[in-house]
């Protein structure tokens, strides 16, 4: 198992993405302590991943720098180490540009950009301790998009997020490269997920989805959670500040849109 006997913290693990991801850890053979704000889904999950290994929910909003301490030490005071983060907390609000509002702009960037930047550096600053005591240094994941390269009008503060997640990817993994933690990230296409759900739910939306997925289908979460373990592992020893698309092959597509006429 290729994540046997590491620690691994996921964030935002309590359903969709973060679960598979959580229960993928675990199949390898990693210790979880994975957190959500929702703590009675939380729990919930907590239930169901404990059949797979060693799995503990802790309450955390990535958001709040309290908070992500505390998700920190407990994961220390549980297992006695970090190996892996996955920063995988993310939320969205769709309004079109001219309408949307400073607190709701301000709450997605806290949750998908800053909450990747706290939980960072506090994961970081445990593994450079862990390097200069001569033990083997860890590798941190974060949840980026094709959102990074794409941009969506209506969800506005998710797009940009996301943009930043993969630039941050590339600031963390330039600072830590000297002390052997590996930063990447993933981009995910569409992936079927509670997210995703309305719009799949509306045929006309889905056919859209479909229409620019070479691949011809909405991704699994499971898909992504593979990702997440291989870059995880010591199978990525050489790979550090990039991001993998997994999209069914959406960003090499040129398609057209109908062209106004004049």
């Amino acid at each position: 198992m290729a994540l046997d006997g590491k620690t691994a913290i996921v964030t935002g693990a309590a359903g969709g993405i973060g679960y598979a991801i959580a229960e993928r850890f675990l199949r390898e053979g990693a210790r979880v302590m994975f957190a959500d704000i929702d703590v009675e889904k939380g729990e919930r999950a907590e239930a169901d991943l404990q059949k797979l290994g060693d799995a503990r929910f802790v309450k955390a909003d990535v958001s709040k720098r309290l908070d992500v301490h505390n998700m920190v030490a407990a994961t220390i005071d549980a297992f006695g180490d970090i190996d892996v983060l996955v920063n995988n907390a993310g939320i969205v609000h769709g309004a079109e540009f001219l309408e949307i509002s400073e607190e709701d702009f301000d709450r997605v960037l806290a949750v998908n950009l800053k909450g990747s930047f706290l939980a960072g550096q506090a994961v970081a600053r445990f593994m450079v301790d862990k390097v200069n005591d001569g033990k083997p240094a860890g590798a941190i994941v974060n949840m980026s998009s094709i959102n990074a390269v794409f941009a969506l009008p209506n969800q506005v503060p998710y797009s940009i997020s996301k943009g930043g997640v993969m630039q941050l990817t590339k600031v963390m993994a330039l600072a830590l490269a000297p002390y052997g933690i590996r930063v990447n990230a993933i981009g995910p296409g569409s992936i079927m997920t509670d997210m995703l759900s309305a719009v799949n739910a509306d045929p006309a939306a889905k056919n859209r989805i479909l229409s620019r997925t070479p691949m011809g289908r909405i991704g699994e979460p499971s898909e992504i959670a593979s990702v997440a373990a291989f870059l995880a592992s010591d199978d990525a020893s050489y790979i550090t500040g990039q991001t993998i698309y997994a999209d069914g092959g959406r960003l090499p597509l040129n398609y057209t849109v109908p062209v106004k006429s004049s």
